[in-house]
């Protein structure tokens, strides 16, 4: 499916066969008080997850093979690769040494993509592995300072109730963070998995993009700490307020500054903290 066919956004999606393998059941040892005893598991599944891009090897991740769509065209976007509209068609191609996307894009994206190549063949959702040179990692994103949006702490707590119930995968392994999509008001409208913090937040991304959705209005929560690249994809994405559940870096809270992002810590029910722009937070009367 092309970046330019409207789709609805469901709270959970999948890609069908894929989507089958992001987990498998084992049997474990497990103890208690000193005594094992075998018993059913269910394992997060990690494979190779190879871009590519017009016929050309861009980058491999490691991730769980599900909602690959989504991944393709945020993993597209947030990465400075290609727009929306200069992704044309994405192709899934499985076997039996991980999954393949085919992704063609614009003649100018890929022009550029040529001239600023790297390789990312790294850990699991690495985010810069590879980078050839400084100004890779610290691109320029958009200024989102003028969105004026406000959120209330208990939309905020509101999300993070919510949380548990759009994780399946987390419930089944206990292995995978979560990026989901709220409205001003805390409801989760949209959710994403993986077994890799970049990579749930990428394709959540691209399942925003595939739906058309506005991210001047709404906000972003991840199950995870704020690292740098979280603030950059999730700026390049529009998003002005990024909420993590842990800690956000020294250089995220600078990256979030300077780009006009609210960035948030520490985001459990209506405890939380506020790195850079505390003005979208709404106080109490």
């Amino acid at each position: 499916m092309g970046a330019s066919e409207p789709v609805t956004c469901p709270i959970m999606a999948d890609d069908g066969i894929c989507a089958a393998g992001a987990s498998e059941p084992r049997p474990v040892q497990r103890w208690a008080a000193g005594v094992a005893c075998v018993a059913p598991a269910e394992i997060a599944c990690e494979v190779p997850i190879a871009f590519e891009y017009n016929g050309i090897s861009h980058a491999v991740m490691l991730a769980t093979p599900a909602d690959l769509h989504d991944f393709a065209i945020g993993f597209s976007f947030s990465e400075g690769i290609a727009t929306p509209t200069q992704c044309y068609g994405v192709e899934v191609h499985e076997a039996a040494a991980g999954v393949t996307l085919a992704i063609e894009i614009a003649a100018a994206a890929f022009a550029q993509l040529k001239a600023h190549r790297r390789t990312l063949a790294g850990r699991t959702g690495c985010g810069i592995c590879g980078t050839e040179n400084l100004d890779q990692v610290l691109r320029p994103l958009p200024d989102l300072s003028a969105q004026a949006l406000r959120i209330a702490p208990v939309a905020l707590a509101r999300a993070h109730a919510g949380l548990a119930d759009v994780q399946p995968l987390q419930r089944r392994t206990g292995a995978a963070h979560g990026a989901v999509w709220c409205g001003l008001d805390g409801a989760i409208r949209c959710a994403r998995e993986d077994v890799g913090r970049h990579n749930a937040l990428d394709k959540l991304i691209g399942a925003l993009i595939r739906s058309h959705v506005d991210t001047s209005d709404g906000f972003a929560l991840v199950t995870s700490r704020a690292s740098v690249e979280m603030v950059q994809k999730s700026a390049t994405a529009g998003i002005a307020v990024l909420a993590a559940v842990s800690a956000p870096t020294a250089l995220a809270v600078r990256i979030a500054e300077s780009c006009g992002q609210t960035l948030i810590g520490f985001a459990r029910g209506e405890s939380f903290s506020v790195y850079t722009h505390g003005e979208r937070i709404a106080r109490r009367a």
